[in-house]
């Protein structure tokens, strides 16, 4: 049985009242993918905006499995030193990881913030030898379109993401990097410019299931048309 764990930051965990590309993909495996799997992590809530903390479990659709590991305002920095417990106590074996956005916007830059992806696989193997890691690059959110120093350090980013990843991966611990949907348009996709509504939460989903498919033969491509229709 093959046991997923998404990781990730605001766009991951979602708000009081949506359903998460974490459902969206659930939804998509159940169909797509032939074999048992599961959907695990340490933490199940979404963040209450109102109360400013991860405390609910208004999901717009609660009857899935809502396992995880994300954070509100958490990026590579907060997961690094989690990541290993996490993949150790859930016995993971694929990573869905959606980080580095709160790193470059407000802790780290593109190089230190690489240096918590080396860290991250490093704890992650230390935990699962065989574990596998997909990740997604960053998207740039609607700071990025007025602040070019900001919008720069996601684009230096995103090429030290895949730099580590082609030189990291290893054939028993493969890491694989997922592409940003070519039509994820923030002014369409998002509710605000960074958080994904319903048809960016498709978009987020089908980036990770095509490269399940694509990379490692997990499931089948995503039918984003159908699943927006």
């Amino acid at each position: 049985m093959l046991r997923f764990m998404p990781v990730g930051d605001s766009q991951t965990i979602g708000s009081a009242g949506e359903h998460t590309w974490r459902y969206r993909l659930w939804q998509h495996l159940r169909m797509a993918y032939g074999g048992p799997f599961r959907i695990v992590g340490p933490r199940e809530t979404l963040y209450d905006k109102a109360l400013e903390a991860p405390v609910s479990y208004e999901y717009a659709d609660p009857d899935f499995p809502r396992a995880h590991l994300a954070g509100w305002g958490e990026g590579w920095l907060h997961m690094a030193p989690l990541i290993g417990e996490a993949v150790r106590a859930h016995r993971a074996d694929v990573l869905l990881v959606s980080l580095g956005l709160i790193d470059l916007g407000f802790y780290t830059d593109a190089e230190q913030t690489a240096a918590n992806v080396d860290r991250f696989v490093a704890q992650a193997r230390r935990a699962a030898p065989r574990i596998h890691i997909v990740a997604l690059p960053v998207i740039p959110n609607v700071r990025a379109e007025t602040d070019a120093p900001f919008a720069a350090q996601v684009a230096h980013f995103n090429t030290l993401l895949a730099k580590a990843f082609a030189d990291l991966s290893e054939p028993r611990s493969p890491l694989l990097l997922a592409s940003i949907p070519s039509s994820y348009d923030i002014h369409t996709d998002t509710y605000d410019g960074t958080h994904p509504n319903a048809s960016g939460e498709h978009k987020l989903a089908a980036a990770f299931a095509d490269a399940l498919y694509q990379g490692w033969g997990i499931g089948e491509p995503y039918d984003a048309g159908a699943a927006l229709g």
